[in-house]
């Protein structure tokens, strides 16, 4: 299911976990001050944080989409099984690091393709950013070459993994340079945006988590992580979704 894609503003966040002013700029988004640390802070060009919603519901059913992010870490079992126990659909984002670390759960999740699909988040998790900058304590891509490495190795590594050629992409943190965008959608690739952050990182509680999941509008596509098994963020989406599906909620793919 298509959905429309919108800037957003969005604000930086220093190294130490404080917030920075938020300037609401409209889909221009807002230019970021990085903290490295040490006393050094870069500026960052404008970066955009896109939006995504699915196109209102012709039936007037409540519709979400369910997106998941597999940066480099471990693989949450308990949630992948929760969603295949309640037939949920989840496109997963999975980036080529996470493939090579998790071939169990890789296989989990390729044993279970009529409920997961498995998307581009990237080859090593880098953020599609211009410049000598950091951001949520990852380095930038700096250079378009770079970002288009990123995008195409991790392209590679989902094609050699399940045959499939992915058609989104999503990069790490979720905040891009406004021309690093307009190249990859050059590439035939679409960006992953979302509506609803249900975890924050995976760093919210349980209960939080699904609170937040349950809330959800009709046309959200929602955003969470699927890659941090030892935290329990992951038990808050199990629970959201099950709330969302005795409500009467569809889940949808992102198409």
């Amino acid at each position: 299911m298509s959905g429309s894609l919108s800037g957003r503003s969005l604000s930086g966040r220093s190294l130490s976990g404080r917030s920075l002013s938020r300037r609401s700029l409209g889909v221009a988004g807002v230019s970021a001050i990085l903290s490295l640390g040490a006393g050094r802070v870069w500026s960052a060009e404008v970066l955009v944080e896109p939006s995504l919603r699915l196109p209102p519901s012709p039936d007037g059913a409540r519709r979400v989409a369910l997106t998941l992010d597999a940066c480099p870490g471990g693989f949450d079992r308990r949630l992948a099984e929760a969603l295949v126990e309640q037939r949920v659909p989840a496109t997963i984002f999975v980036t080529a690091l996470w493939m090579q670390w998790n071939p169990t759960g890789l296989a989990f999740l390729l044993a279970h393709r009529d409920i997961f699909t498995l998307e581009n988040h990237g080859a090593r998790h880098v953020p599609a950013v211009l410049g000598d900058a950091w951001v949520f304590g990852l380095r930038a891509a700096e250079t378009l070459d770079a970002v288009r490495r990123e995008v195409a190795d991790g392209a590679s590594a989902i094609h050699a993994a399940t045959g499939v050629s992915s058609r989104w992409y999503r990069d790490a943190t979720a905040r891009y340079s406004r021309t690093a965008i307009t190249m990859i959608e050059a590439m035939g690739i679409r960006i992953a945006g979302f509506s609803l952050n249900a975890d924050m990182g995976a760093s919210l509680p349980a209960g939080t988590v699904a609170d937040r999941i349950v809330r959800a509008r009709d046309g959200e596509v929602i955003l969470g992580h699927i890659n941090q098994p030892n935290r329990p963020s992951g038990a808050g989406i199990a629970g959201g979704v099950r709330g969302l599906r005795a409500a009467g909620v569809v889940f949808v793919g992102l198409g």
